[in-house]
């Protein structure tokens, strides 16, 4: 069942369905090869297709060979090209059912004369029509006159076969309605004798088909008022949403269910038969459980923060079954749209290989019944802009003149200016338009017009700027000033936010902030008017005047999908009068009802002795000390206790060979204690596995019997913490079979442990702000040795000023410039915008995270520097700038009209020679964070076959030493080094143990043997018959032993366990062994 929130469940984890873009069923007309792939060489003039929901398409096509006069052919179920006239004969209009219509068909399509001399006596009949696709369609049947007929009907008339859907019949419907009632006009023959199709029929009806011809013929002539199609445009693409998908994966699982009960009636006694032994309802389980786990559509949830669930819940995929991949889409699909206008966003789109292939519902789209993507306009009436909205799918809107959301309007609805600009939708090129095109070798694509027109001749106008971009675009204050491809990072970081100790609203934020962190729905809302009863850090309870005392449970400390911390805090007080909508209690990364994904910090724009070199960052160490950027991690593992064929494992407080003090957090049933700080390697769950058991002698006998279950062969297996991980253990859950829960088949008892850390910024970590400008900390300095302002204070966050022009996100720098003018407040006039804000002490003007006013400046309708004339009544940055209010505590200004300040040097007290760009800035910490990354090993698990240490953290491997490094090495004639590298730091298994040994004892290192991997690339070659012998010097064979005593012997000593699986753990391993 779906959540409040529009997610799903699944096997305890939250997922998401991403809704699916495909193409629309209906019927396309395109340009040929010729034209598409701009090559003369190419005969294909003008292509047609009807594409059904569900069933087989009808192709067809004109040709034009050099010097040959044009054909026009079609294909019937992807096979071989066929003569047009046989599929008209097919359908029916032929000379015996429509005398004389062919004749004067030709003679309206001239130019397929030629052709129709050549086909005229090859297939007269219908019969012989259909004969003639049959064959094509099942080569190697026998074809007779009944199954030909049957094979046609079924394959584009039967509705078990074909299914055109809603959709396709309104596209079919919209695009051959006109065509049908013309062919009535144009051929006297078919006059009140055409199948016209029902409103609601699912299937073809012969004349839609045969109008389909006539439109492509029509085209290929060059007819006035004949369109080609684009099939990137939104009217030929829609979406597929959770339950239209559902729905076909229901109907797969009911087809295999249908087989089975019809097996099952021909096989069964008719007397003893009931619904419960026919009907076998697997099938269709197993289809929706494949769905939800398995298909690519059903993503795990992106819960890093807010923000990135409400994203991924609008998210629309072009991939998936159905649908496009990766490698076989091509430039046009992923590429920006007009139709995408209010629909899609044309910025927020991963980077990489699914560039374009997967994208963001716009701010104010919505899909309709058909699947389309409507967006929403203000009528205009006689030149006047109404409050009435309509919503218009792509194809619809063609037909309006549109004007912009920011055009200057009067208090009544009028346009301010005599001319408004406006656009309109591009006409689809004819074919003569591209045979010219082709000929000047130039390329007009369809571009939409702009013009500028009397404000009578508007038709709509868009609803607001941000009609356009993402949710997540429209939370980058300044988007105007930003590089589309910096924008496109900007957007996409946001959704790596970690979600802070304490979450901060942006100073400068866009306006929706508020709405997009209740639409995200992490925080819980008043659902009508009511007064709070009861509230303390876990629960509130409320009383609402209709439905009386409803309880809430607030998420304390919970783990999020990515390892993120989900908590909420209670943000009403006892006796508090509530309105619906009122915020009850927030949750991560939001602050006051608005969402809060980083803090503002003061930021100078200047080159610190090279450490901020290519976009690294540098920090004051007040941010680490004061917990500014920590936050809170939680990561969860996992023990079961399974029966083995040896015996069941079990979970116990009793491991051999560890000591009290080892287990001292470990309770009764060898479980850690919830509040018990852990470090790598620590014992979280006691777990033993029973060994292989050998023959006891008479003495461990007796000892049995003496100390009971003790001395019993027992390996420890128990859950450790992994390296470079610690924290605190917050939680514990135990499922037990003996409690009744549902595990797996096998597991007698699963224990889950969940560990918080608290994760301080440090170096290495990365930062970024809004505008895609990223960087990674390279130092934290001492606030003394941090710039200083006159006053003092030193700055927060030294960035590179070479980050900016070259990328063009200026964005970032009227940001600065606005936060500080939002920190301390500024004289309107005669208003005072912010009240008096907090400085800390008296004599110094401290960094703090009260501003004086949140400042909203929308993308597209934001703050102007200096334009006064586009600012309308609202002041530029420059104006706010000349009336700021004092920042120091003594009333001085610290910063320029210019928005810079004089800083000084924290380490000599110099002041620096210029003045430098300081300001507040929103800074985000993304979820790449070093602790995650870094990894170190001396010696760990080797792969099984080749004897090699495993790759990557999870598997604690080493590095690959690669070819390249090999050639470093070589070049520098380092070869004792190279030689040690390739064999007893890697694979050869006799040098590693005698190595260690040597290592151990503290004698020399001995000389290096043969690698594993030597000896399996001998294995391989012998075993594709070629006998490979290993000489020495002189030249005697050497002979390879595959086991060695002393290898073993010292292995054993040393307690080294020197082959390990490739992936997995030692519980894995102890499975293999056990035969499991």
């Amino acid at each position: 069942m779906m959540t409040e929130k529009g997610t799903f469940i699944i096997n305890g984890t939250e997922r998401v369905v991403v809704s699916q873009l495909v193409r629309s069923p209906g019927v396309i007309f395109q340009p040929g090869e010729r034209f598409r792939l701009r090559n003369l060489s190419k005969h294909q003039l003008v292509t047609g297709t009807i594409h059904p929901y569900r069933g087989e398409w009808i192709e067809f096509d004109v040709e034009q060979k050099p010097g040959k006069d044009p054909t026009a052919g079609t294909r019937v179920a992807r096979k071989r090209r066929l003569s047009l006239f046989l599929l008209i004969r097919a359908l029916g209009y032929d000379e015996e059912n429509f005398p004389g219509f062919l004749e004067s068909f030709v003679r309206h399509f001239d130019f397929l004369e030629g052709q129709w001399e050549k086909d005229r006596e090859l297939v007269v009949t219908q019969e012989e029509a259909l004969i003639e696709i049959y064959k094509r369609a099942r080569p190697g049947e026998p074809a007779t006159p009944d199954s030909a007929r049957n094979y046609f009907t079924n394959a584009f008339f039967e509705p078990r076969r074909y299914d055109l859907s809603r959709v396709g019949r309104y596209k079919l419907n919209r695009k051959l309605g006109p065509e049908i009632e013309k062919l009535q006009e144009l051929f006297p023959q078919l006059k009140g004798r055409l199948d016209e199709p029902a409103i609601d029929q699912p299937v073809l009806s012969r004349c839609e088909v045969l109008a389909s011809t006539t439109y492509l013929l029509n085209l290929a002539m060059g007819t006035h008022g004949y369109r080609l199609d684009d099939q990137d445009h939104f009217a030929n693409r829609r979406i597929r949403s959770v339950g239209e998908l559902i729905q076909n994966q229901v109907r797969i699982g009911l087809s295999r269910m249908e087989r089975v009960v019809r097996e099952r009636m021909t096989t069964q006694d008719v007397e003893a038969i009931t619904p419960t032994t026919l009907i076998n309802i697997r099938p269709v389980v197993a289809a929706i459980k494949e769905f939800f786990g398995t298909s690519q559509l059903s993503q795990f949830m992106d819960q890093v923060n807010p923000l990135s669930g409400l994203t991924h819940r609008r998210r629309l995929s072009a991939l998936g079954p159905g649908g496009l991949s990766r490698e076989r889409a091509g430039f046009e699909v992923r590429d920006v749209h007009f139709s995408h206008y209010g629909r899609m966003c044309p910025i927020e789109t991963p980077e990489g290989p699914n560039i374009g292939l997967i994208g963001a519902l716009a701010t104010f789209g919505r899909v309709n019944e058909f699947g389309f993507i409507e967006t929403p306009y203000r009528k205009v009436i006689n030149g006047k802009v109404t409050d009435e909205i309509m919503y218009l799918s792509a194809d619809e809107e063609e037909e309006y003149v549109v004007a912009q959301a920011n055009t200057p309007v009067d208090e009544k609805g009028n346009f301010r200016a005599e001319r408004v600009l406006v656009r309109r939708s591009p006409q689809a090129a004819s074919l003569s338009d591209l045979r010219l095109q082709l000929e000047r070798d130039e390329f007009l694509g369809a571009t939409t017009e702009i013009s500028a027109v009397p404000p009578e001749e508007v038709q709509l106008m868009d609803v607001s700027p941000r009609q356009i971009v993402s949710v997540a675009a429209a939370l980058i204050p300044f988007l105007e000033h930003d590089d589309a491809n910096r924008a496109l990072m900007g957007a996409n970081m946001q959704r790596q936010a970690v979600p802070l100790l304490r979450a901060e609203a942006p100073y400068i934020g866009t306006g929706i902030e508020s709405r997009a962190a209740r639409d995200a729905a992490d925080m819980i809302l008043a659902d009508e008017d009511g007064v709070v009863v009861e509230v303390d850090g876990s629960h509130i309870v409320v009383d609402y005047k209709k439905s009386g005392k409803r309880t809430y449970k607030l998420h304390k400390f919970e783990r999020s999908n990515q390892d993120t911390c989900i908590n909420q805090r209670p943000r009403v007080d006892e006796g508090q009068k509530l309105k619906a909508g009122d915020v009850l209690a927030e949750g991560p990364s939001t602050d006051n009802g608005e969402l809060a994904l980083g803090k503002n910090l003061l930021v100078a724009f200047m080159p610190w002795e090279g450490y901020n070199f290519e976009d690294a960052i540098i920090l004051n160490e007040r941010i680490v000390r004061d917990d500014v950027l920590t936050s809170i991690h939680i990561k969860q593992h996992e023990v079961d206790a399974r029966d083995t064929k040896l015996g069941p494992e079990e979970i116990t407080r009793d491991i051999p060979n560890l000591s009290e003090e080892i287990l001292a957090d470990l309770d009764e049933r060898g479980i850690i204690r919830v509040g018990a700080e852990v470090n790598p390697g620590d014992v979280l769950v006691g777990k033993v596995t029973p060994k292989g058991e050998t023959e006891l002698t008479p003495e461990e006998r007796l000892l049995r019997a003496i100390f009971g279950e003790k001395a019993r062969e027992v390996r420890d297996t128990s859950l450790k913490v992994p390296h470079g991980e610690v924290g605190k253990v917050i939680d514990v859950k135990v499922f037990s079979r003996d409690d009744s829960h549902e595990l797996p088949p096998g597991v007698n008892q699963l224990v889950r442990i969940f560990v918080a850390q608290k994760r301080k910024i440090s170096v290495g970590d990365k930062l970024a702000g809004r505008h895609g400008n990223k960087g990674v900390i390279s130092a934290i300095l001492p606030s003394e040795d941090m710039p200083f302002m006159e006053d003092g204070s030193p700055v927060d966050v030294i960035l590179n000023p070479l980050g900016v022009p070259s990328r063009m996100n200026v964005g970032q720098v009227l940001e600065t410039h606005l936060g500080w003018a939002a920190r301390w407040g500024w004289t309107d006039g005669n208003t005072e915008v912010g009240e008096n804000p907090i400085r800390g002490t008296e004599t110094k003007t401290r960094p703090t995270t009260r501003p004086a006013t949140l400042v909203a400046t929308p993308v597209f309708d934001g703050a102007k520097w200096d334009e006064v004339e586009l600012a309308g009544k609202h002041p530029t940055i420059k104006k706010i700038f000349e009336n700021l209010h004092p920042e120091a505590a003594d009333g001085t200004r610290l910063i320029g009209s210019d928005g810079k300040v004089t800083l000084y040097n924290g380490r000599t007290g110099e002041r620096y020679d210029n003045p430098i760009t300081v300001g507040y800035k929103y800074i985000l910490k993304l979820a790449h964070l070093v602790d995650d990354k870094i990894h170190a090993r001396s010696t760990g698990p080797y792969s099984m076959i080749t004897q090699q240490p495993l790759g990557g953290k999870a598997q604690f491997g080493g590095q690959r030493f690669g070819e390249m490094e090999v050639w470093a090495l070589e070049a520098y004639g380092a070869a004792y080094c190279l030689q040690e590298l390739l064999t007893i730091k890697s694979d050869d298994t006799l040098g590693r143990v005698k190595v260690y040994e040597a290592i151990v004892k503290g004698e020399n290192i001995p000389e290096p043997g043969i690698p594993e991997s030597f000896k399996v690339l001998i294995k391989e070659m012998q075993a594709l018959c070629l006998n490979v012998e290993v000489l020495s010097q002189n030249g005697e064979e050497i002979k390879m032993r595959e086991l060695d005593e002393d290898f073993f012997r010292a292995a054993e000593e040393l307690g080294i366990d020197l082959s390990r699986p490739e992936r997995g753990t030692d519980e894995d391993d102890a499975r293999r062994q056990a035969g499991r």
